[in-house]
């Protein structure tokens, strides 16, 4: 049986018996969740996130100092950052689209009058500036992915600059690649069973009374996302990256299911680099370069829960939201997902960041957090699907510009 069959049979079984929990034995579900699946699923979750700084740092030195052209490496940035914001603004623009013609807010709803506790979102200028660590060992112990990746980029581009000088250096960091790859195989021997947890640990708490009270806000935001699965990845696939739709999903499926069960980009990281690398055919380089990048400002997903749930929420308050308005929720949404962790629930702290840039109620999102759990696995899904489908497309515009320039000189 395959590591994705096994996955899918403990996510099945996660569901029947969370299920089972929540109709036929609501009080015995919290002490068994408390010492069974919850442990069960935190370690699961641990062991994965104990990978992912070492595998961002490693990954990116060696991405960058695999590019020893400085104009390679420009390009392949620039190419990897219009990629991400454009896919991103497109994604926001679905979702109100969509959710103004579907109107997911009209009915018999009522705003709730408890207050909800928020984490307000940094200016988008505090965040650009704190890019550079201070102490690149204290943004790792933090886990501050973007001055991680800062750190690891300088790193990496000073190794690729001194040539043969750092050859040395360079091979320590393929040998730490090399054990961090056995790692994350060790790992996802237990993924069967830290889905079983994570998911049985959802459905046992929510059970279908989460999904049922928003449910055409639930429905609305997967339609979305899968609209915007088909619109625009399968096209970006098939003309920018020369391959398959299916052979793509067909690779890249059992990253796409880790992340379903844990919604954390980051947590999913090794194992989807591991895909994008072994069955995509993504080279090392691109892919070590784009993929962590991308699990740090790259959030198709949470843009499209973020579209959709301002639209839900201001038509819940009787609010229409002008042009100028939707126009601030495209791009501050857009913005947000810059340095927005790729950690479960932090969508829901980037969505008061947007809420506010429109005058809407806050305590709103209360609205919206029952599913949200249920909604976080669908669109972390769709985040690293992003990640990756960009790290097809540059990797095969760097090959064919390679191919070209080996033509000219022959």
């Amino acid at each position: 049986m395959s590591l994705t069959t096994r996955i899918l049979t403990g996510i099945g079984l996660g569901i029947i018996v969370g299920l089972i929990f929540n109709f036929l034995l609501p009080d015995l579900f919290e002490p068994v969740n408390t010492y069974v699946f919850a442990p069960l699923g935190k370690v699961f979750v641990n062991l994965i996130k104990m990978l992912v700084i070492p595998i961002v740092f490693v990954s990116l030195v060696l991405g960058t100092a695999g590019i020893s052209d400085p104009k390679k490496l420009g390009r392949i940035g620039v190419k990897t950052i219009v990629f991400f914001l454009s896919t991103t603004a497109i994604a926001i623009f679905l979702a109100l689209v969509v959710a103004l013609i579907v109107k997911p807010g009209v009915g018999n709803f009522q705003l709730p009058s408890e207050e909800v506790e928020v984490t307000e979102a940094p200016p988008v200028m505090e965040t650009l500036i704190n890019i550079i660590p201070t102490n690149p060992i204290t943004a790792m112990a933090e886990e501050n992915m973007l001055q991680v990746i800062a750190f690891s980029l300088f790193v990496g581009f000073a190794i690729a600059r001194l040539g043969e000088k750092t050859n040395g250096l360079k091979r320590i960091f393929e040998q730490l690649n090399d054990v961090l790859m056995y790692l994350v195989q060790l790992v996802m021997k237990f993924a069967p069973f830290g889905a079983f947890a994570l998911i049985a640990t959802v459905i046992g708490g929510e059970g279908l009374e989460g999904i049922a009270a928003m449910f055409k806000y639930f429905i609305l935001v997967v339609l979305v996302l899968i609209l915007h699965v088909l619109v625009v990845y399968c096209p970006a696939l098939s003309v920018l990256g020369k391959m398959s739709p299916i052979k793509f999903f067909k690779g890249f499926s059992p990253a796409m299911i880790v992340a379903f069960s844990t919604s954390s980009s980051n947590a999913t990281l090794p194992v989807s680099m591991r895909a994008a690398q072994n069955n995509l055919g993504v080279s090392r380089t691109v892919s070590g370069f784009v993929q962590p990048l991308g699990a740090t400002i790259n959030m198709d997903g949470t843009a499209i829960m973020q579209g959709v749930a301002t639209v839900f929420i201001a038509q819940i308050v009787g609010q229409d939201l002008t042009i100028a308005q939707l126009l601030t929720v495209l791009l501050t949404a857009t913005l947000a997902s810059i340095g927005t962790a790729g950690a479960p629930g932090v969508g829901v702290i980037m969505l008061t960041m947007v809420l506010t840039s429109v005058g809407l109620p806050v305590e709103a999102i209360a609205l919206v957090l029952g599913v949200d759990r249920l909604v976080d696995m669908f669109r972390t899904t769709v985040n690293i699907t992003g990640d990756a489908v960009c790290a097809v497309v540059v990797d095969h515009s760097e090959r064919k510009l390679e191919q070209a320039n080996t033509n000219i000189s022959v």
